[in-house]
């Protein structure tokens, strides 16, 4: 099995060239088209890295991510409502398990995603059905492509707090993590994860009974997670009860102001470093895997071998070969 092909036929690398100068006219349509290659992976998908890897690097990206519920698709949509409102060039990345958006959100929020993309922001959801370990390679290339193209800032909305959804949501400069009023029960079980990533957390539905007590209780986390003499950000808790519009002005502000911390001592370089090369070893992996089940697929069964030193052989081979094909 051919994991890819190397140099691309010449007209494949024309249609996608001919895409990039649309995008780079502000053409949304091309840039759907875009999205859509980097989305099914494979060679296209290489060629559009390719293409748009020199033109990115200058938007801030925004994970936003939470519990199931805890109201993420609603506050994403009146922040990229307000942004595009506000002269900015909002994109949106929405990951979500039934994908396309009409098909997972309810009416309410495919409604407040329709009116902020009314205002200016592109919409843009993605299925994690059948991705497996290609999502986290499909979304920083996407993210890639809105940034090339001028929109700024990127939001990524992801639908839960599992590994995946940590994975993607840590490929943003800037973590939002969303909890409601009834996450207090949860927080012990959950706060490895999800402390470890956040710069900034939201208790949403502020006007329910409890919302205080879940502030209180992050509050408490972040205090047993500081560790003395170490220079990390303390994350900030908003209060919002995004279907009122209400505490969005805070979040936008602690959002602006975690991007020009970043900027200083050039923290946002060394985060964006280290992506990269998460980016990186995500690809060598899947590249790896793929041509690992290549293999398999291919030896000559001998079960009176040990499984360990046939796993052995298959890897001396693949090492000795000068390119991956």
């Amino acid at each position: 099995m051919c994991v890819r092909q190397w140099p691309p036929v010449a007209s494949e690398d024309s249609k996608i060239n001919s895409l990039v100068d649309a995008a780079s006219e502000g053409d949304r349509r091309s840039i759907a088209r875009l999205l859509t290659l980097v989305e099914r992976g494979g060679i296209s998908a290489e060629i559009v890295a390719e293409a748009t890897h020199p033109l990115a690097g200058k938007s801030h990206v925004i994970g936003i991510t939470g519990a199931p519920g805890a109201g993420k698709s609603t506050l994403t949509a009146y922040l990229a409502r307000d942004l595009a409102e506000s002269y900015h060039k909002p994109a949106v990345l929405a990951v979500d398990p039934s994908s396309p958006l009409t098909g997972g959100a309810i009416l309410g929020d495919r409604v407040r995603m329709e009116e902020a993309s009314g205002a200016g922001a592109f919409i843009r959801s993605m299925a994690t059905r059948g991705h497996a370990g290609g999502l986290a390679l499909a979304v920083p290339g996407m993210v890639r492509v809105f940034d090339a193209f001028g929109f700024d800032p990127i939001i990524i909305e992801t639908v839960g707090v599992g590994q995946v959804e940590v994975d993607v949501a840590s490929a943003a400069d800037t973590v939002v993590v969303v909890v409601t009023s009834g996450w207090g029960d949860a927080v012990q079980a959950n706060k490895a994860g999800l402390l470890e990533i956040a710069d900034l957390f939201v208790v949403n539905k502020a006007d329910r009974p409890g919302a205080k007590d879940a502030k209180r209780d992050l509050e408490l986390m972040i205090d047993l997670s500081q560790v003395t003499g170490q220079a990390v950000r303390r994350p900030e808790i908003i209060m919002t009860t995004a279907t009122e519009g209400e505490g969005l002005d805070e979040l936008q502000k602690a959002v602006s102001e975690h991007q020009q911390f970043l900027l200083q001592d050039d923290q946002i370089s060394l985060r964006r470093s280290k992506r990269w090369k998460a980016e990186v070893s995500s690809r060598l992996e899947y590249l790896l895997l793929e041509i690992s089940k290549n293999s398999i697929e291919n030896i000559e069964e001998n079960q009176s071998s040990p499984p360990n030193s046939v796993a052995n052989e298959l890897l001396k081979k693949l090492l000795n070969k000068d390119e991956l094909h």
